[in-house]
């Protein structure tokens, strides 16, 4: 698995808002792709850069022009494989209107972009019951709090 802080001018953050960010995410992506049952070796990349760059990829990929927490780009030929994408801002705005800490959001939101590289989507009411169930599963092995659960 390899975790990559963007080098891009809002990037850097990441270091300062949550020290071990890349270490961090490879653990929530490992945890969260064992919870899924997807092989370890399956190649996943996570890019943790800025809202402007998650802003051009979502517009890009989805038609959306706005900057949105995390991406998920799975890969056809690895099942389970694939790139997820975090923007910094929208991770702090969110852990903060929260009451989160930004480590636990970039847990959760890591774990939870993981699930969807995996097959599992929350469109539907189960999904997402499912979905949630399983990343408050996560959360609990990673020592972090249910991110369901209203503190």
């Amino acid at each position: 698995m390899e975790v990559i802080i963007d080098a891009a001018p809002g990037a850097p953050g990441w270091r300062a808002t949550v020290p071990a960010a890349a270490r961090l995410a490879g653990r929530a992506a490992a945890a969260a792709r064992r919870e899924a049952g997807v092989a370890p070796e399956e190649p996943v990349t996570i890019l943790l850069t800025d809202d402007r760059t998650v802003r051009r990829l979502n517009h890009r990929h989805r038609g959306r022009n706005k900057p949105t927490n995390v991406l998920s780009f799975p890969d056809p030929a690895e099942a389970g494989g694939g790139d997820l994408v975090l923007a910094l801002g929208v991770v702090r705005r969110e852990a903060r209107q929260a009451g989160r800490r930004p480590a636990a959001h970039l847990a959760h939101l890591v774990a939870h972009g993981a699930l969807h590289l995996a097959g599992h989507d929350h469109i539907l009411v189960g999904e997402a019951r499912r979905m949630e169930r399983a990343e408050a599963r996560i959360m609990r092995r990673l020592r972090l709090p249910n991110p369901w659960r209203h503190q």
